[in-house]
């Protein structure tokens, strides 16, 4: 029975990506603080082969038992938490990095790192593959969850040459699904929120700027494909059917059947006008690509929250 050691395992993705090891039968040390997640996303891993451990990676991480996999998921990736604790976003991305890679590197662990579509910055190359190296405001508000990915990217990469740990890289692209937290600041869980409870739905901008939306479910199955791959350098995991936030909004009114109106807000600073990934890599290496569609995906997370989906709006 392998062992995989999930950092942030008690989060959106950590969760999912505990249950699909167990489901692949290994031993999942669960490793959280519990900051920006909760007990409630693993209450229903708990058996023998999972292990929950409150502890904060910006602190060495100690496991007496042998480990075959890190996955470093840890991270504050909500604009609304990195926003209000930027110091600790740099400090996880920096501190909790090098205490994961030192983990893996003591325990001769496959070490995998989820970095973000977020080190390619308001990109000046669409859609974006691994080479293109970004267009990131190092100083603006969001910079301190880009920067904190782009060095933890940097510092997997100089343990892999230098200290030869076995490392992988995915560049995580806007993932949705159940157990993401309504008040997390991001497109799906704010719209979703607003129209179920008939309150308008906010559109940033004038609602053009696209993003590609990849179903939780995909997502996890590309991970666990590059950490049980061969892979060292960076591969995109995302769907590129490319979605304007309006027409994000749109479907969501439709499916829910909610009458709230859509109303428009002042864009974020340094806010993407467009986010896709070339999954080229991806297709390539690991055989993947994302299976579910938009709806069906929305569909399913609008069930998570106790309601149904609109009739009739297939």
């Amino acid at each position: 029975m392998p062992t995989s050691l999930v950092t942030g395992g008690a989060g959106f993705l950590g969760s999912h990506l505990c249950e699909a090891l167990l489901h692949r039968g290994h031993r999942v040390i669960c490793v959280d603080n519990l900051v920006v997640s909760t007990l409630e996303n693993i209450d229903h891993l708990r058996d023998e082969a999972f292990t929950f451990s409150n502890h904060d990676v910006i602190q060495p991480i100690e496991c007496d038992e042998p480990v075959d996999f890190v996955y470093h998921l840890a991270a504050l990736a909500s604009p609304i938490d990195y926003l209000r604790m930027p110091l600790h976003s740099l400090k996880t991305g920096s501190n909790g990095t090098h205490h994961a890679l030192g983990l893996a590197k003591w325990k001769r662990a496959r070490f995998l790192l989820a970095s973000t579509s977020e080190v390619y910055g308001d990109p000046e190359v669409h859609p974006q593959p691994e080479t293109y190296w970004g267009n990131v405001n190092p100083i603006g508000p969001r910079g301190v969850y880009d920067e904190a990915k782009r060095y933890a990217e940097a510092l997997t990469m100089a343990y892999h040459r230098q200290q030869g740990v076995n490392t992988a890289v995915v560049r995580i692209f806007n993932t949705y699904g159940p157990r993401m937290r309504a008040n997390d600041g991001r497109a799906i869980p704010t719209f979703l929120r607003q129209a179920l409870e008939g309150k308008p739905v906010t559109v940033f901008g004038d609602g053009s700027q696209t993003r590609s939306f990849c179903y939780v479910d995909d997502l996890i199955r590309g991970i666990v494909l590059l950490g049980e791959s061969h892979e060292h350098l960076p591969v995109n995991l995302g769907n590129p059917d490319e979605k304007s936030l309006v027409e994000l909004a749109e479907t969501i009114l439709r499916l829910t059947g909610s009458s709230s109106e859509i109303v428009y807000e002042a864009l974020p600073v340094d806010d993407p006008q467009v986010r896709q990934p070339d999954i080229t890599r991806a297709q390539q290496i690991l055989g993947w690509a994302p299976e579910i569609a938009l709806e069906d995906g929305l569909r399913k997370t609008i069930a998570s929250l106790g309601h149904e989906a609109a009739v009739g709006s297939a």
